[in-house]
């Protein structure tokens, strides 16, 4: 597939600090951060202006849905709009908090793990071609995930049985199956979910469940772009070398413990590898293709990417201490364990951690070393910032964003999901879009309009469907 829906689901971390003896119960605060949304959806499950889903997850972790995307870049500026979104949201939660006369601090963190060991999650999702056996992709696709956070690691100090560990990936120590139907227990590399919001007889969606979530606009855009070209390849028929890893939930936890990405491990076929050799496998592969395929620019431009950092990681992985997630964040603990002669055991290691997570812009430490120029950007705030409120204009979210828009300022009321709009009074007139790159915002205008002119009391209307 030369065209592609991208999309990703974060879960956030969020937490009180309370500064008194009262205090304020989690799931009390995500209702504050949902209280600012003026919606006649059902309260804790939105969409948004841009397209996004926002909701309230299991284990009371608020969860922002990107609308569909077209490109990984397109995805990674909307993944960031959310964390906008979540920040705005978070200074109408703050207020709502000192009205209730509580003394603290909210904190929301674009993480993966907590305190006392529980994980959530950042899902990937790919529109891929139906044609494609689920079972034969996943299995090419395995020893790439598991390998690629090398670059794509979040970082996390670990307190363990036998010490305090440095770790490549957030999530890599919380996968137990190589596939899987569930999110929570037993979580795996590639989830079985197959609903992919489109004709089902033409595609399918693949659930990747096994990646951290990045801060670091550079990184992010290379784990997605480096998985978009992976999977045109399998979906062509291009790769053919088999990496099947003999044990890959333990050579994902192992890779992770090795922050100088040199350990071997063991495939099937009784060769060794480092998880670094695997991912130039990988990406010599795309560097071929796109010379043989039709490739888009922003994929060759993650491929070029992808060399380099995989180029400096067999060097000098501290080169890439202002890209990749978990070379910046240990840049930085070791800079502050160096100047205060701390050790990695200190509980303020924990906490400077957590903190480079921070989504809030004046007093997060990544956001900190972005003012100082400490990473590298690919976004410019401008175009983030549009994402807020505008949705991508060259798929399906444009004509769910365009109606949301038309709905509130016209009082309609309307529920929705990403493959259906429905409205009026007794949400009996429908909007039907199987067609995930389909754009036809005068459809919605017109119907809007067809709307206020009849009142939707009219018996003709009691049965519209509109089929797109």
């Amino acid at each position: 597939m030369q065209k592609r829906i991208f999309g990703v689901e974060t879960e956030y971390g969020i937490i009180f600090t309370p500064e008194g003896r009262k205090t304020l119960p989690v799931e009390k605060a995500i209702r504050f951060l949902f209280e600012k949304l003026i919606t006649t959806e059902h309260f804790l499950n939105v969409f948004l202006e841009n397209g996004a889903r926002f909701y309230q997850d299991t284990g009371c972790h608020p969860e922002y849905a990107t609308p569909e995307c077209a490109s990984p870049r397109q995805l990674i500026v909307y993944d960031k709009a959310g964390e906008r979104v979540l920040e705005d949201l978070q200074d109408y939660a703050e207020e709502k908090i000192r009205e209730e006369r509580i003394l603290g601090k909210l904190s929301i963190f674009k993480n993966n793990t907590d305190f006392v060991g529980n994980s959530y999650g950042c899902h990937e999702n790919y529109l891929v071609d139906r044609d494609v056996d689920f079972y034969y992709l996943a299995e090419q696709l395995i020893p790439f995930l598991v390998t690629r956070q090398i670059y794509a690691g979040a970082g996390k100090v670990f307190q363990t049985q036998d010490g305090v560990h440095y770790c490549v990936s957030q999530r890599a120590q919380h996968i137990y199956q190589k596939i899987s139907g569930t999110t929570t227990n037993d979580r795996s590399i590639i989830n079985t979910r197959d609903e992919p919001h489109a004709d089902r007889e033409k595609y399918r969606r693949l659930h990747v469940i096994v990646g951290d979530s990045n801060m670091s606009e550079y990184a992010n855009f290379l784990k997605i772009g480096a998985c978009a070209i992976v999977l045109q390849m399998i979906e062509d028929n291009y790769i053919n070398q088999d990496f099947t890893l003999r044990n890959p939930v333990k050579a994902i936890k192992d890779i992770s413990y090795d922050t100088t990405c040199k350990r071997k491990m063991r495939l099937d076929n009784g060769r060794e590898y480092t998880p670094i050799q695997i991912q130039r496998e990988y990406c010599e592969m795309a560097q071929k293709y796109s010379e043989q395929y039709p490739v888009s620019d922003e994929l060759r431009r993650a491929v070029d990417m992808w060399q380099y950092v995989l180029d400096r990681l067999d060097d000098n992985p501290d080169d890439l201490d202002t890209q990749i997630d978990w070379l910046i964040k240990r840049r930085m603990i070791q800079g502050y364990i160096d100047a205060k002669g701390k050790s990695w055991g200190d509980p303020r290691i924990f906490m400077l951690d957590l903190q480079y997570h921070d989504i809030r812009r004046d007093r997060g430490i990544y956001y900190l070393l972005e003012r100082k120029g400490r990473v590298e950007r690919i976004l410019d705030d401008a175009e983030v910032d549009a994402a807020k409120t505008e949705p991508p204009p060259d798929t399906r979210a444009r004509m769910r964003g365009e109606f949301i828009k038309l709905a509130r300022q016209n009082s309609i009321q309307y529920d929705l999901d990403w493959s259906n709009i429905r409205l009026g009074n007794l949400l009996n007139v429908r909007v039907i879009c199987n067609n995930p790159f389909e754009t036809d915002v005068e459809k919605v205008a017109e119907l809007v309009r067809t709307i206020q002119k009849t009142n939707l009391r009219k018996t003709s209307l009691s049965k519209l469907v509109i089929q797109s």
